[in-house]
């Protein structure tokens, strides 16, 4: 293996968070649950993400196969991002992960009262 080339993980928990690090990642995954958006669109649904962070995020996920990109030639240009088979596959974990949050008591995550383990 080339020193440049990273071994993937064999535990799926973290392949997940390989692929899916930091909380834009999840969040460009949670929009685009919704059905295949513009670049635009995906930035304006998120807000406080910059324009690098995204446009990082989605050429990861392209190159791992999470999302496509098909460009339309029109003038001006049209992008749009959609889920994959695979992306699509992520639905059940985010509903879950919506699921346990929105279960979570208001108080529990702020930093006034952190929650005691």
């Amino acid at each position: 293996m080339d020193k440049t080339q990273k071994k993937t993980p064999c535990c799926g928990v973290a392949r997940f968070l390989t692929l899916l690090d930091g909380p834009w990642a999840t969040l460009i995954v949670r929009e685009l649950l919704h059905g295949p958006l513009r670049f635009t669109e995906l930035r304006e649904a998120l807000s406080g993400i910059s324009a690098h962070t995204l446009t990082h995020r989605l050429k990861r996920f392209e190159l791992h196969g999470i999302v496509t990109r098909t460009a339309y030639a029109e003038t001006p240009p049209r992008v749009v991002y959609e889920l994959t088979p695979l992306g699509e596959g992520l639905r059940d974990v985010l509903e879950a992960m919506g699921k346990w949050g929105d279960s979570l008591p208001d108080d529990a995550t702020s930093n006034e009262s952190p929650l005691k383990w």
